[in-house]
């Protein structure tokens, strides 16, 4: 199995060098250079097996001889031993037709537990066989973040730096970053936005000088291994309403379009999707590209769905690929026009090919606070913002085609909006009831590379 960048220049690799390279080296993100279908049969056969089994089937053809079966079937099973629900991912039926995917059961308490849980696993091995030391930087607008410190805090061959927009997460999402004492993790307050941290990222895994000294790694979702793990719920949770032999849709909260681009993987292979729903917050440029062919940066709003707080959506470019025919060339130019101008015009042929998968909606602040308070009070579910947002754009495109919507963290890690809507506050679960009681360790720095670079350097372990 080999894997291309978006870009078209950089180095072909295997599944385990594009896992622990993250960003490709022309600055474009790694993508299979085929996608293996799985057939009617196969799709059927999931049915009834474990998470951890469908897992093993959905993702083995994508590793190639990276991991040996024994090594890949071992970091499953340890990913997921510490979630809090049996089938890992839960589905609950909301109204005719339309159902909840709870992805929230892991141990931060977020979707991402779902991949960085495995990449850690994978990692570990990786980096046992090869004898090597790695500084991984990620930046998140919330849950990438923790997630991240959960996997991989205390283990001796890695050092975790999280980049995380002071003052625009939710105090439980700041806190599961900040309280964990390991030496080898590291939280970053960025004075900026979200978009800021994503972008300092990107110029580190540019500065090939720092990237090389410092064994510079990536886990956001720009990691092909990210975006793999979550493709396995949308098998799971489609064969548990009779696909391959019926159809299903697809609504998905959508920031960076990571979660979203897994379903167009899932369709690819060969799950019968109808439709991929991108749900959006105000912060609405991926509903305005969709509907309008123009990708253009705005401000970015703070609101009460942070980790949606988003202006450049990364993941999009991987679904651009394709919808330009899989030409690097004419991505690079899409990404160094947004660079310059910030924004770009979708071509129309690659618009049609968007739409043939994609719909969108967007919701604002006064309807998610609807939405939480509705859904408590018909279906007795209580949704955290994300999730809320999720749920009314799919009600806004529910049909004959069972719609599944996936819940995305679980309420309590946004607890004041959640008080705000229903005057209910969610508790935590007994295993992080202490959270708010925890010493917190954290540095603020400046929206600068060279500062983090400096940090960097200055902290991670030799």
């Amino acid at each position: 199995m080999r894997y291309i960048s978006t870009r078209g220049t950089a180095p072909v690799l295997n599944f385990g060098e594009a896992m622990l390279t993250g960003l490709a080296r022309d600055g474009g993100l790694y993508v299979p250079e085929t996608v293996p279908v799985m057939n009617a049969a196969d799709i059927a056969a999931l049915a009834g097996l474990s998470y951890e089994e469908a897992a093993f089937r959905v993702m083995r053809p994508f590793v190639g001889d990276a991991f040996s079966d024994e090594e890949f079937q071992t970091a499953i099973a340890k990913a997921y031993q510490a979630f809090g629900h049996a089938a890992r991912a839960p589905l609950v039926q909301l109204a005719p037709n339309h159902f909840l995917l709870e992805l929230f059961h892991g141990p931060t308490l977020a979707f991402k537990d779902f991949a960085m849980q495995l990449i850690g696993q994978l990692f570990q091995i990786a980096l046992a066989r090869e004898g090597r030391r790695i500084s991984i930087v990620g930046a998140t607008s919330g849950d990438t973040g923790s997630a991240a410190i959960e996997a991989f805090r205390g283990l001796d061959n890695v050092d975790v730096f999280i980049l995380y927009p002071h003052g625009r997460v939710s105090e439980v999402q700041r806190r599961q970053m900040t309280t964990p004492s390991e030496a080898n993790v590291h939280a970053l307050a960025v004075d900026g936005t979200f978009d800021d941290c994503q972008s300092r990222l990107k110029d580190m895994f540019n500065d090939f000088t720092f990237r090389d000294e410092v064994g510079l790694a990536g886990v956001n979702s720009i990691n092909w291994a990210r975006v793999l793990a979550q493709v396995v719920y949308y098998f799971t949770s489609a064969v548990s309403l009779g696909a391959p032999h019926r159809k299903v849709s697809f609504t998905v909260p959508t920031g960076n379009f990571g979660d979203i681009y897994a379903g167009f993987i899932a369709r690819r292979m060969g799950l019968p999707i109808e439709k991929l729903v991108v749900a959006t917050n105000q912060n609405d440029i991926l509903h305005r590209c969709l509907t309008g062919g123009r990708y253009q940066m705005g401000e970015v709003h703070p609101s009460i769905s942070p980790s949606m707080d988003i202006q450049i959506s990364s993941n999009f470019e991987r679904a651009l690929f394709d919808a330009y025919g899989r030409d690097g060339g004419a991505v690079a130019q899409l990404m160094d026009e947004l660079k310059a101008t910030g924004g770009f015009a979708v071509s129309q042929g690659a618009l049609e090919a968007l739409r043939a998968t994609f719909a969108s909606g967007r919701v604002s602040e006064e309807e998610t606070l609807a939405a939480i308070r509705a859904e408590r009070a018909t279906s007795g579910e209580l949704l955290c913002p994300h999730s809320a947002i999720g749920v009314k754009v799919a009600n806004d495109h529910l049909g004959p085609t069972p719609m599944i919507t996936l819940a995305t963290a679980h309420p309590a890690k946004f607890p004041d909006a959640v008080e705000g809507a229903t005057g209910l506050r969610p508790g935590l679960p007994a295993r992080m009831a202490d959270l708010f009681e925890r010493p917190e360790r954290v540095t603020r720095v400046k929206n600068d590379l060279a500062a983090l670079e400096a940090l960097v350097r200055e902290r991670r372990r030799r």
